[in-house]
């Protein structure tokens, strides 16, 4: 990436960004207030997430799942996500709070989408090339099938797209990501609530299990 090109990649994600978060306030506002009835408290989900070089940040989302409680109810994912959860993952209303990550400088609106802290050691030298640019609100890979897509199929695309971005092809992902949205495509992948447990290129033992990452927006 040169100066150049993450200088006015960085002035596009903020003069998007900013106006977005801005005149969505009122639509999370709603949101945030449906949830609190619905799902109850924390509204927010909050989490680290490895950013530009693996760096660590806190990404805000709007919670689509019940909390886990062993006593309570199962804590697999397909028992803790709800229908309002799963209506506000398919419309992307539940990422509106990342947009503060984006005004922030901690993502960009296009790139590949932040996963877990713990997949870091699981990663191959080539996979882990994806750390090589901000992670985006969406990407190459969400507008390519989103979590329809194998692990192996998204990193692929994540290090195609570190490898070939460009201002133009930011705006091809943007549009195809309206396009995606519109459609709810590729929201889950099959015979899974979200998206399966990213486990490496080798024999691993199973880590403890965080809320995992959907779709990434598109």
């Amino acid at each position: 990436m040169t100066a150049g090109y993450d200088k006015v990649k960085r002035t596009t994600d903020v003069a998007l960004s900013v106006p977005l978060f801005v005149l969505s306030l009122p639509v999370q506002a709603i949101t945030a207030l449906v949830i609190r009835v619905r799902l109850g408290s924390p509204v927010f989900f909050r989490q680290r997430r490895p950013g530009l070089h693996g760096e660590p940040f806190v990404m805000v989302k709007f919670r689509t799942m019940l909390n886990a409680d062993e006593a309570v109810r199962p804590v697999d994912d397909a028992s803790r996500i709800t229908p309002l959860g799963h209506w506000l993952r398919a419309t992307s209303l539940d990422e509106l709070p990342t947009l503060w990550n984006i005004v922030r400088g901690d993502m960009s609106v296009v790139g590949p989408r932040p996963l877990l802290m713990q997949y870091l050691d699981r990663y191959s030298p080539e996979q882990a090339r994806r750390h090589d640019v901000r992670p985006g609100l969406t990407g190459l890979a969400q507008v390519s099938g989103r979590n329809a897509l194998s692990w192996d199929e998204k990193f692929r695309l994540d290090v195609e797209y570190v490898d070939h971005h460009s201002l133009r092809g930011d705006l091809k992902i943007l549009l195809a990501t309206v396009r995606s949205v519109v459609r709810r495509d590729g929201i889950t992948a099959t015979g899974e609530a979200t998206m399966p447990e990213f486990m490496g290129n080798a024999d691993r033992q199973e880590p403890e299990r965080q809320e995992p990452e959907r779709r990434d927006i598109a």
